[in-house]
């Protein structure tokens, strides 16, 4: 059965999880990552009464 021979499979695992954390990892952040989010006013805006139409 080929499965139970670990020759070839343990590289390509031991390579597969090599490329998972480090290449991987730091394409996602740099995706993620790229702005910061800024507030639009610092100002707290009063809401508006609600005009209920029966009152």
């Amino acid at each position: 059965m080929p499965q139970l021979n670990p020759n070839p499979w343990f590289l390509i695992f031991l390579f597969s999880w090599l490329f998972f954390l480090t290449v991987l990892p730091q394409k996602v952040i740099s995706y993620m990552f790229n702005t910061n989010p800024t507030p639009k006013s610092t100002k707290k805006s009063k809401p508006e009464p609600w005009n209920w139409p029966w009152t």
